[in-house]
């Protein structure tokens, strides 16, 4: 019996003292809600709702509707989107009324 008691594993300090994670690790950044809507997506709406009138994608009874919201849109982008950086290569609308 003396002998299966040796084959018994005492904890190492390797295994006594496992790291536990809460106290070492550094502070995860606060995760994303996936259903909040940024002004990407507003943006994108925008398009979207462009796009499906052109195509024709709602009765005239609904244009009402439609351009009112999308008028709406368009300005709460306007007032909370920052300007969009010009690139370099555009051409510019100003000083172009002369040939």
């Amino acid at each position: 019996m003396a002998t299966k008691k040796k084959n018994l594993k005492k904890p190492t300090k390797a295994t006594a003292k496992a790291p536990t994670g809460t106290a070492t690790a550094s502070p995860q950044a606060p995760q994303p809600d996936p259903s909040a809507l940024s002004i990407g997506d507003l943006k994108n709406l925008a398009v979207t709702l462009d796009i499906a009138s052109t195509r024709g994608a709602f009765k005239a009874a609904e244009m009402a509707t439609v351009g009112f919201l999308y008028n709406k849109l368009s300005a709460f982008l306007a007032k909370v989107a920052p300007p969009e950086p010009k690139k370099e290569g555009e051409p510019t609308t100003a000083g172009t009324g002369g040939k």
